[in-house]
């Protein structure tokens, strides 16, 4: 178990939560700012070129942060039905919500669908198809969580081999994971095969090769394994004392070295060697009490909105973009003005998914109903609310 923190709401890693947001935004910014252009011009251009890698450094992030948490938050007690549990009730409600919403303004623009692509998302196991056609179909986020949901139904049975290995060899175990995270690329690049697409990066690479290091579940968990070590680290005080000032340094010194790296490399876990020591250096401020920037009460509303948020953002950004902006000459000063209104209409979407349907499901669902007799505590365990939030 973690050492006792300086405060119990600290136990909580309200950082980490507010770090949630900034991953998400990040993911806002590289899909209305790269994938589609809001603002024309050059300087749209130079938008596009900062964050041609955000959505990936995005993703990474909540790999490696959904692998610290789970850990951090784990009970000992825990059965792999009731994590299971808790961790459908966090994204399959905001999951089919947004599916259904997809599905109609699909219909909506005559966009075609497929029945593999539809069941595939519907059922989120559409990463684990190396087809164009597939994983990015329907709310194209939500392949991220079919990913996730291959973490989860994981988690019981990699933290119970974890918790084997002895503290003194934590470090070697998250070198090794460092190393396969680099060699990952180099798989892809020279054996996994497959039609070039004239149309990613220089032309030569195929889309098994970018699933292979992008999409397919057993790489990914990479970064999860990652996080799952380095929360043992933090919980074992092995953790070095490196701050949150030189962590987010290193974090955003490695997004730059993931933009000039090649492609397969920056789309890849590889971002996990820069942002693990990110959430580790958060979750260390928290239980020591020391000053973060991401614990205001801003940061952690908005941390708490970051999964609706993200859910919701593909399906406006691409929307509102078409609807106005496509085939629109406007001048930059208007996308910008448009790019400003999409991300306060995600956040205006994402309070209401988060309000009537996240909340209440995780309410409901996420936890066990105590028995008639036993009873109520009169606070949430702060474990419980972590895990709810992650």
């Amino acid at each position: 178990m973690p050492r006792p923190p300086a405060s119990p709401a600290l136990s909580r890693l309200p950082s980490l939560t507010g770090l949630r947001f900034v991953a998400a935004l990040l993911v806002f910014a590289f899909h209305a700012t790269w994938q589609t252009a809001y603002v024309g011009g050059s300087g749209g251009e130079a938008l596009g070129d900062v964050f041609a890698n955000a959505g990936f450094y995005g993703v990474s992030f909540f790999f490696v942060l959904s692998g610290f948490v789970l850990t951090w938050s784990a009970r000992p007690d825990d059965t792999a039905p009731r994590v299971w549990r808790r961790r459908l009730a966090k994204i399959y409600p905001n999951h089919l919500v947004t599916f259904g919403v997809a599905a109609v303004l699909m219909l909506v623009t005559a966009t075609p669908f497929t029945t593999k692509g539809t069941l595939a998302g519907l059922f989120l196991v559409q990463a684990w198809f190396p087809d164009i056609t597939v994983p990015n179909t329907m709310n194209a986020v939500s392949w991220s969580l079919s990913v996730e949901l291959f973490f989860y139904l994981s988690f019981p049975f990699l933290l119970r081999l974890l918790n084997r290995v002895p503290v003194a060899r934590l470090w070697p175990l998250a070198a090794t994971l460092g190393a396969f995270t680099v060699l990952a690329p180099v798989v892809g690049q020279y054996l996994v095969t497959g039609a070039p697409l004239p149309f990613i990066d220089d032309g030569t690479l195929s889309f098994e090769q970018i699933w292979f290091v992008y999409f397919f579940p057993p790489v990914r968990a990479l970064e999860f394994l990652l996080g799952m070590v380095a929360a043992r680290l933090v919980m074992a005080g092995a953790w070095p004392r490196f701050g949150l000032p030189a962590a987010g340094l290193l974090a955003v010194a490695g997004y730059a070295v993931n933009s000039l790296v090649p492609y397969l490399f920056g789309v890849a876990g590889t971002a996990a060697l820069w942002l693990t020591p990110l959430v580790a250096a958060a979750a260390l401020a928290d239980e020591r009490g020391t000053r973060s920037p991401l614990r205001g009460r801003v940061m952690v509303r908005l941390g708490e909105l970051s999964f609706a948020f993200y859910m919701v953002h593909g399906l406006v950004v691409a929307y509102v973009h078409r609807g106005l902006i496509a085939g629109q000459d406007l001048p930059p000063a208007v996308g910008a003005l448009l790019l400003v209104a999409a991300l306060l209409l995600t956040l205006a979407l994402a309070h209401v998914l988060f309000r009537w349907v996240e909340t209440p499901f995780v309410r409901r669902f996420g936890s066990p109903r105590p028995a008639a007799a036993a009873p109520v505590p009169a606070t949430v365990p702060p474990t419980a609310t972590l895990e709810a939030k992650e």
